[in-house]
């Protein structure tokens, strides 16, 4: 089986390498590769102590990002080395100084396994969520090298439980300890896998969240356009999610300050929101703060300040679930604010979980958003009840970092 999983994962390299060349996204994937090898060597020597942590992309950054930072603060005389396997996480992140060395990962084939292991020397390997690499995984093993899976996440409907999964179940059994986030994922590796070496830790993007209250949040150009008024916000919005907040906008008479970050932020995209609304409109780039709190509706046109915009929000629409997939409802959520979303939600852990207790409200269409909106904004009572679901279900979810970083501690004290 491990020839057959090889020859994919050559062919799909050579495939990749022949798109990168027309493909912008795709070149950055296979050409940021060829630096790795460089990279590992002008930041960590043969000498250095080396913690390796492995994230997809951004999501599963932002979900190992607690543990990097406790694991750096109980372990300072070690390097941190931090890998990716898409662009949209390592372009982002690249400059980052939350680790000592930040490159992509290179493929799962074993000359290149052994060439970055052997660069990398790593003490320690940790793998976020969903990433399961059989021939890294085969070689930690074989190094003796400990190797862990957090925040794990698993369903039925995952190639792990397919009948014809049973390699990639093998590949499992490889790590030291796997760390979970439910009681589900755990008895679906013991059903399947006969894995027992498992622990329900929670979801870590829990305290990543929950730190987001104890840093300073204060934006400046926010206080001025808020102006003590009730203030809407919504966050990653897709053209699906504009049409309806916008009809929202130009049909509403009451004193409400609006917020609309994109998710797409190019020059054209945010013409059209602007041009499709009928109040006075600012964007964030074009901004005058001596005239600020006069406009109705500001524009975010930028990345990086959309959590600490959320503070200033009285309720909070989350876009994706009318588009391609819901983006972060625990960013808002945090602030104890009603949290609004569309349609789509499934395999959304958190989200369906908060619509069920009643602190993210679902919309269907532009009636109901109006429906909930307007009763946000009439009933102080009910906002407040809605926002009290989410920060006591945050609150209760919270800890998975510190459970982990204890477990680990035994990795370091034997070495």
């Amino acid at each position: 089986m491990y020839f057959l999983y090889n020859l994919i994962v050559i062919s799909a390299s050579a495939i990749l390498k022949a798109l990168a060349l027309t493909n912008t996204k795709l070149s950055l994937f296979v050409n940021g590769r060829r630096e790795t090898i460089s990279l590992i060597n002008q930041k960590i020597s043969k000498e250095d102590k080396v913690i390796w942590i492995h994230a997809a992309s951004l999501g599963e950054y932002e979900q190992g990002l607690p543990v990097i930072e406790k694991l750096k603060d109980q372990h300072p005389s070690h390097k941190i080395l931090l890998t990716f396997f898409s662009p949209s996480g390592y372009e982002v992140k690249k400059d980052s100084k939350v680790a000592d060395c930040i490159c992509y990962l290179p493929m799962d084939t074993k000359s290149k396994v052994n060439s970055f292991l052997t660069a990398a020397h790593p003490d320690i390997a940790i793998f976020i969520k969903y990433e399961i690499w059989p021939n890294y995984l085969l070689k930690l093993k074989k190094n003796d090298i400990p190797t862990f899976l957090i925040s794990a996440l698993f369903k039925e409907n995952q190639i792990y439980f397919k009948w014809y999964g049973g390699f990639m179940r093998k590949a499992m059994t490889q790590f030291t300890h796997i760390f979970v986030q439910n009681e589900k994922s755990k008895k679906l590796l013991s059903s399947f896998g006969n894995l027992t070496n498992v622990t329900i830790a929670g979801d870590t993007r829990f305290d990543r969240v929950s730190e987001i209250l104890e840093r300073n949040n204060e934006l400046d150009f926010m206080k001025l356009f808020k102006n003590e008024q009730y203030c809407y916000v919504a966050g990653s919005t897709w053209p699906e999610d504009e049409k309806v907040i916008i009809d929202y906008i130009n049909q509403n008479n009451q004193p409400i300050k609006f917020v609309i970050a994109p998710h797409t932020i190019k020059n054209s995209h945010i013409q059209e929101i602007t041009g499709a609304i009928s109040k006075k409109v600012m964007r964030y780039t074009e901004m005058d703060k001596a005239t600020l709190k006069d406009y109705d509706v500001l524009i975010i046109d930028t990345i990086g300040i959309l959590t600490k915009i959320y503070s200033y929000a009285d309720v909070a629409y989350v876009g994706g679930g009318f588009a391609t997939g819901l983006h972060n409802t625990l960013e808002p959520a945090v602030f104890g604010i009603p949290v609004i979303i569309g349609p789509q939600f499934e395999e959304f852990a958190e989200a369906e979980e908060l619509v069920a207790l009643g602190g993210v409200i679902s919309v269907h269409n532009y009636q109901s958003f109006q429906k909930i909106s307007d009763k946000c904004y009439t009933s102080n009572d009910y906002r407040l009840k809605v926002g009290n679901i989410n920060t006591t279900y945050i609150q209760e979810k919270a800890g998975a970092t510190n459970l982990i970083v204890s477990k680990l501690s035994s990795v370091f004290t034997s070495k």
